[in-house]
């Protein structure tokens, strides 16, 4: 079986690659993530998961990294994670009714004994369609689902799917933060195969 590292602390992330039977162990990249002057969502969930997946491959020479990170867009503002009750409860209250795209992007990385450094990297978009919300639609399930640590105030996988009118996406793991279809044909690259 072949091993892996997630450079992320993610619980979300850790949990899809427990459901597909992925060998991996963490590390956290210690790195700024704060989106650039005039940078999009897209852009951002690259970058970011590209320069996850190389901070921790220069430490671990020789195993291959997954960087993975999720940016959201709301009519060309960025969307991140709310932090608190209050800031995710006025997220989820600018996306009641329209339509967010989420841009999650993983990236594969290798740093081998000569100093190469291979990297690959895919991106996923996923277009949610919200609900007409009410205030209390909203605050309800931001206090029951405690969506702080979630880009866009909302978990798929768990009570925000009753706030969805619609989702469109190539990758159903790709809107809980880590697009494991496009992940398993990155990791090809370095001839890791699942199946």
């Amino acid at each position: 079986m072949n091993h892996i590292i997630l450079a992320s602390s993610s619980r979300y992330r850790a949990k899809l690659l427990d459901q597909i039977g992925i060998s991996y162990r963490t590390i956290t990249p210690n790195i700024d993530e704060t989106p650039k002057r005039n940078e999009t969502a897209t852009n951002l969930s690259t970058r970011l998961s590209i320069e996850k997946a190389i901070y921790v491959a220069r430490q671990q020479r020789g195993t291959v990294v997954v960087g993975s990170d999720q940016a959201a867009e709301l009519e060309g503002e960025i969307i991140g994670k709310p932090a608190n009750e209050s800031l995710a409860i006025k997220q989820m209250q600018k996306q009641s009714g329209k339509k967010v795209k989420f841009f999650s992007a993983c990236a594969v990385a290798k740093l081998d004994r000569m100093n190469n450094l291979e990297v690959y990297s895919a991106i996923s978009e996923t277009i949610v369609e919200f609900r007409k919300l009410s205030y209390s639609q909203i605050a309800n399930y931001i206090r029951i689902d405690q969506p702080y640590d979630c880009t866009g105030s909302f978990k798929a996988e768990g009570l925000g799917i009753i706030l969805c009118a619609a989702i469109q996406s190539d990758d159903p793991s790709a809107l809980i933060g880590l697009p494991l279809i496009k992940l398993i044909d990155l990791l090809k690259n370095f001839k890791i195969d699942y199946v």
